[in-house]
């Protein structure tokens, strides 16, 4: 399980894009919300580079942490 910085993740909208746009990509992913701190984390076959590129052409900037 990767995490990831999602600054300009704000509301729910943000959320479900987001969440729209990497179980498009990873039908199986498993997704987890800290709207708090705008992280999300993320446990896919999707590489992280993949899981950035698909959060960013959601219209997020994102960032692997740790």
């Amino acid at each position: 399980m990767s995490r990831f910085s999602v600054p300009d993740m704000s509301c729910g909208h943000c959320k479900a894009k987001i969440e729209d746009a990497l179980l498009e990509a990873d039908g199986g992913a498993e997704l987890g919300f800290d709207m708090d701190a705008r992280e999300v984390t993320v446990d896919s076959v999707l590489e992280a580079n993949e899981i950035v590129d698909t959060i960013k052409g959601a219209g997020y900037e994102a960032a692997r942490l740790g």
